[in-house]
């Protein structure tokens, strides 16, 4: 049986395609926060962090303490994004940066399932 945190101020943001948790209301995902916190080029604290973005000290904490913990919804997010993203072209040569092609919703659907599984959202 698996256990699972209680978390205080995260939650999965229902308006969102990500599965990994965001702050309760704010739509900030615990990744993002905890990018800034592990900056290579300008790593913040956790106070510089929490006065950023106008959140508890503790809540900065929470979402630290979650990517932390390497849940395995990030790496997912990150697969089905960068899967996108290449689908797109957006790594091509010549695409600035930008999407050469659609990706039809039902490529997209059946990404979701096999990156996903029973989690996938429609």
């Amino acid at each position: 049986m698996a256990t699972t945190t209680q978390w205080k101020y995260l939650e999965r943001d229902p308006l969102s395609s990500y599965t990994q948790l965001s702050i309760k209301g704010r739509r900030i995902r615990a990744r993002t926060l905890y990018g800034r916190y592990m900056s290579a080029e300008e790593p913040m604290t956790v106070e510089e962090i929490a006065a950023d973005y106008n959140l508890p000290i503790e809540a900065v904490q929470e979402a630290i303490t979650y990517c932390q913990s390497k849940p395995p919804e990030i790496d997912r997010d990150f697969q089905y994004e960068e899967a996108l993203v290449e689908l797109a072209g957006h790594n091509e040569p010549g695409s600035m940066g930008r999407a050469l092609r659609s990706v039809p919703p039902e490529v997209k659907a059946r990404l979701r399932r096999e990156i996903y599984g029973d989690e996938a959202r429609p």
